[in-house]
């Protein structure tokens, strides 16, 4: 008989919500698991001998087609609780010292011999923040929680009736309140069996999905002709997922990486291999990618899988910006929200296949919910789930409903554009606090919370001490003298807002206990992987840092939550470099997948008689990379792209080349400016497309004139939003010029990353500056040739890209690569376009 599992949790909260989505409710920090699991154990062990700790139980509802299997474990249990009201079993000896309905204050158990004994009891136990003085009664889920577990033990033991116990510790004073609740066999009987009448309708969507989905996949074929080696590719993914381990790709463009993860993955879901894919990416644009190897296999090969894309709250939300607040009084859709959703869940469900944004917004309008809300319910129904890194490696983000409790499932993580794995890793591990910050606050405040002010002066009175003590940037040993201070504050602002919904400086406080709890949160995971350190910023503030060098025992602990990660990208080199800061362990795989293209449609030439160094750096240097540019795009008319180290690169080089060699006549120049709208963005590509077409209205946007058959270069920035993820094919793009190596400016972060792996035995230069540097250029290079018909050309402008620590980072592909001079680049490149005069 089939089984659809669900933890009792699951159940309660998702069947009994009710209510409005209200940001002014202040929430637990993400420590609070951490320290609830301290609670528990703490108070598990305080009860004696007859008090049974995290014990397992399970009921099984049989329908005519599957068996629904609630199952948790309940935090404590006495099997015969004795009390004084009711003569149950004689042969009783344990009693609570108080037998009031609601207690406050410890609670010790004590033993007697006692002829007077109740029925069993269900100990719920549950940590928090919250000031229990005046909590007046439990969380309604808490209580169906803990009432499901008594209704299920009731079964078991065959007992006339059960006791439920909510148990309540606050984490930071350890004071208890508990709530005591009594009920009859037949009371808790049929509340639990209205319960699980209420979720039928939707396990048994399930069931019926699952057949169907599995009897599609089972059908399913590689929706395109294989390519030279792909088909060995798909196989090797199967084969780590079968196997549990994580495979490194590198992946060059043109190998069809997405389709040839995904195909794979689907058929190990219809293998029972797997139960859901998240296909976790950096950038908006590659999930329009994934969305796409999805629809072509529903569409082309009718396979029956149900898809949801996440997109952030800030660009999903029906509000405009200004308006924008997660509260029953700001936002409509917020309020009644978890009194709607369920029915716009179902509705989404049985009427879609793809989950994207168009969908989310388009049910969750006709439904009055919240979209962002809507698409995170929607994940536990999808059977992939599309979405930022963020969901499944951020410890402050990651979707709690799939890995908060720590389980092994059968997940495949599918990791698009991996070689951003290992910054963004770094970023959501770290943490700062700026010293400036707390007194800034404190002046704020002072007048209406004076108790937290005088916590802000303490904590900054620590970082004083350490500021008098850098100079400039300073590695710490320890932070002990910060973080008590700290502890204090943050216990102090976590009652105030669990008592103040509202009030004066709320949101000011609000913000500024999130950047606290981070910040104590992340010193929990501090240890051989991280630095500590203090610096002065730029702007003169103090800055204390939890900076995370080394991300991989994090990623790989989340990667853990799942079965299986596939990790690629068209840029992973060297290997072993991200393999081993990314999580990867000897037993897990690599493959480095050959390009299906033919080398010789792709020029590569590096350009000895320039540098980008800083100290080399002068007009005359920026007169030749111009030069450069300019032979360049006349050995052939077309669109280019040129890629600078930094803003202020590529205006002293635009400079002299739009003075010197720029024809508007028959040229056009875009530029990538500090700060782009997607609108903005979205012409500035449009530009290159195909006979430079596009839309009018974003042509007027961008205060461009349409001009046909005009060279159209675009001056970029290397590492930015038009170095990586988009698709130019054909003549849409000919030619890249890479102005550097790429590597990181010099800076107190950088030097500390350096020293910090060349400790470990590591060169520090490579670790820090080369490879990330190198990343960066391989990721420009590539946006030339996307497709088996393209030819173009990249043109490397640096003399140190001939040394040999450089060009042993190049791909297979480049290995025909010419050095070349201003004065015979444009020979050299006009010499590759008539040998392919015929293409």
């Amino acid at each position: 008989m089939l089984e659809i599992t669900l933890s009792v949790r699951g159940l309660v909260e998702f069947i009994l919500r009710s209510g409005s989505i209200d940001n002014r409710i202040h929430q637990a920090p993400t420590d609070a698991m951490q320290e609830g699991g301290r609670i528990h154990r703490m108070i598990q062990k305080s009860m004696g001998p007859d008090y049974h700790a995290e014990v397992p139980l399970k009921y099984v509802h049989s329908t005519e087609n599957y068996d629904l299997v609630i199952e948790g474990r309940a935090d404590g249990i006495l099997d015969k609780y004795y009390g004084q009201e009711d003569a149950y079993d004689p042969q009783a000896s344990f009693v609570l010292t108080s037998s009031s309905n609601t207690q406050d204050g410890p609670m010790t158990p004590s033993l007697r011999s006692t002829q007077n004994c109740t029925l069993p009891l269900i100990d719920e136990i549950k940590g928090t923040y919250r000031d229990l003085s005046k909590m007046k009664e439990p969380v309604d889920v808490h209580l169906a929680q803990a009432k499901v577990y008594a209704a299920i033990y009731a079964r078991q033991v065959h007992c006339p009736g059960i006791k439920v116990r909510m148990s309540y510790c606050n984490i930071d004073t350890e004071e208890m309140k508990y709530f005591d609740f009594s009920y009859s066999y037949e009371e808790i009987k049929a509340w639990f069996d209205d319960l699980i009448k209420k979720y039928l309708k939707w396990s048994d969507f399930e069931y019926e999905w699952g057949i169907s989905r599995t009897m599609s996949i089972k059908a399913v074929q590689f929706p395109f002709p294989y390519r030279d080696g792909q088909k060995d590719l798909a196989a090797g993914v199967y084969r780590t997922i079968i196997h549990g381990k994580k495979l490194f790709l590198e992946a060059p463009t043109g190998t069809g990486k997405t389709i040839t993860t995904v195909f794979p993955t689907v058929k190990a879901i219809g293998e029972g291999k797997a139960s859901k894919i998240f296909y976790l990416t950096a950038k908006t644009i590659t999930r329009t990618v994934a969305e796409e190897a999805f629809d072509t296999l529903r569409s082309g090969q009718n396979l029956r899988f149900k898809t949801v894309t996440i997109t952030a709250k800030d660009k999903i939300c029906f509000l405009d910006e200004k308006e924008r607040n997660c509260n029953p009084e700001a936002c409509p859709y917020a309020k009644g929200h978890y009194d709607r959703v369920n029915d716009a869940i179902y509705d989404l469900l049985t009427n879609e296949d793809s989950f994207d944004r168009e969908k989310i917004t388009e049910y969750a309008e006709k439904h009055q919910v919240c979209p962002f809300e809507m698409s995170l319910d929607m994940s536990l129904w999808a059977d992939g789930v599309i979405c930022d890194y963020n969901y499944v490696f951020d410890p402050f983000v990651y979707l709690r409903r799939f890995f908060a409790e720590g389980r092994k499932n059968d997940y495949v993580f599918l990791v698009d554009e991996t070689h951003n794995l290992l910054d963004r890793g770094r970023d959501m591990y770290s943490a700062f606090l700026r010293k400036e910050s707390f007194l800034e606050l404190k002046n704020t405040i002072k007048e209406f919370h004076p108790q937290i002010a005088g916590h802000l002066e303490k904590c900054n009175k620590a970082m004083l001490e350490m500021k008098r003590a850098c100079d400039g940037c300073s590695k710490l040993s320890t932070i002990d003298s910060l973080i008590n201070p700290l502890n204090r504050l943050a216990g102090i602002i976590s009652e105030y807002l669990e008592d103040h919904s509202e009030g004066p400086c709320r949101d000011e406080i609000l913000e500024f206990y999130f950047d606290v709890s981070r910040f104590l949160t992340i010193y929990d995971l501090v240890d051989d992987h991280y630095e500590m350190f203090s610096e002065f910023s730029e702007d003169g503030s103090f800055l204390v840092r939890l900076f995370c060098a080394d991300p991989s025992r994090n990623l790989a602990e989340c990667m853990a939550r799942g079965r299986s990660s596939i990790l690629f990208s068209a840029t992973l080199l060297p290997i072993q470099y991200y393999k081993k800061l990314l999580g990867g362990t000897e037993e897990d795989f690599e493959i480095y997948a050959k390009s299906v293209f033919d080398p010789s449609s792709l020029g590569v030439y590096l350009g000895v008689d320039v540098t980008s160094k800083y100290s080399e750096r002068s007009p005359q240097q920026y007169y030749n990379i111009a030069s450069y540019i300019d032979s360049v795009v006349r050995a052939r008319s077309g669109n280019y792209l040129i890629f600078f180290p930094s803003h202020q690169f590529l205006e002293d080089v635009l400079e002299i080349y739009e003075e010197e060699f720029l024809d508007e006549e028959d040229t056009e120049i875009l530029v990538q400016r500090d700060y782009m709208s997607e609108e903005a963005r979205e012409a500035f590509l449009e530009r290159f497309s195909t006979g430079n077409n596009m839309d009018l209205s974003k042509v007027i946007h961008m205060d461009l004139e349409v001009v046909e058959d005009k060279n159209v270069i675009g001056f970029c920035v290397m590492g930015g939003i038009f170095s990586e993820g988009i698709d130019l094919k054909y003549d849409s793009l000919i030619g890249v010029v890479v102005v550097g190596t790429g590597i990181p400016l010099v800076c107190n972060e950088r030097e500390i990353l350096r020293e910090y792996f060349e400790t470990k035995g590591y060169d520090g230069f490579d670790y820090a500056y080369r490879f990330p540097g190198m990343n960066k250029v391989l990721q420009a290079a590539g946006r030339v040739i996307r497709t088996e018909d393209d030819r173009g050309v990249v043109t490397l402008l640096d003399n140190r890209f001939t040394q040999a620590s450089y060009k042993s980072l190049f791909p297979r592909e480049w290995k025909g690569y010419k050095t070349v001079t201003t004065k015979t680049v444009k020979n050299e490149i006009l010499q590759f376009w008539s040998e392919r005069k015929g293409d």
